[in-house]
């Protein structure tokens, strides 16, 4: 069980945003484009040790995230393009907001042990890889194993809920830390957690293709 399993429920509190969208003709590759324009402004205030606004600009990427899809199912506007440029979005994102943080130079792990100030950078590395990685597994399965069918626009496969801590996981994460000031420590979650996750996914794996 995971966030992303109540996806559903939230889109339908979106609904009506959506309709908004929809009444403006904005097309849902426009709102994948300003899920990532709100992502890049994240990763700036990050950099900048705004960490508040920065939660609340990834926070309203996280809905564009989730708009986008509904405005495609309202206006039959699905296309194979726009799964993969929401893909595409979602990884610059990801990697971008964390990368913001790294470039700050905040302590993490530097402000306990005595370690040289590249050892938390090298934590938040290890949190976009682990980020990057626990979803990057999903396209590989796609490509290797052949999942094609699509539900409003989605590739409706058995690894969408596996591993326990996913994008969703990872974005509320990533926005309680930085409304609560304690950015860093979202950091270490993060890192263990998504490597955690990403192997989970790839045991489930081993055991069902093997």
């Amino acid at each position: 069980m995971n966030i992303t399993a109540l996806r559903p429920r939230f889109i339908g509190y979106l609904e009506p945003v959506a309709e908004v969208f929809v009444r403006l003709g904005i097309t849902p590759n426009q709102i994948s484009l300003m899920a990532l324009l709100a992502g890049i402004a994240c990763a700036v205030l990050f950099f900048m040790h705004q960490f508040l606004i920065g939660a609340l600009l990834l926070l309203l990427s996280a809905i564009f995230d989730l708009v986008d899809g509904s405005v495609a199912r309202k206006t039959g506007a699905h296309t194979n393009f726009g799964a993969v440029f929401d893909w595409i979005v979602d990884k610059y994102v990801d990697g971008l907001a964390l990368l913001g943080i790294g470039l700050a130079g905040i302590p993490i792990i530097s402000q306990f042990l005595p370690v040289p100030a590249v050892a938390d950078f090298g934590v938040v590395a290890f949190a976009i890889i682990g980020s990057l990685m626990n979803t990057f597994i999903k396209p590989v399965v796609y490509a290797e194993i052949g999942y094609r069918e699509k539900v409003e626009g989605k590739i409706d496969d058995p690894l969408e809920g596996v591993g326990f801590f996913g994008r969703p996981e990872t974005f509320v994460v990533l926005i309680l830390g930085g409304l609560c000031n304690v950015i860093w420590v979202s950091v270490i979650i993060i890192a263990v957690c998504t490597n955690l996750s990403a192997m989970q996914r790839i045991i489930y794996l081993y055991k069902t293709l093997s």
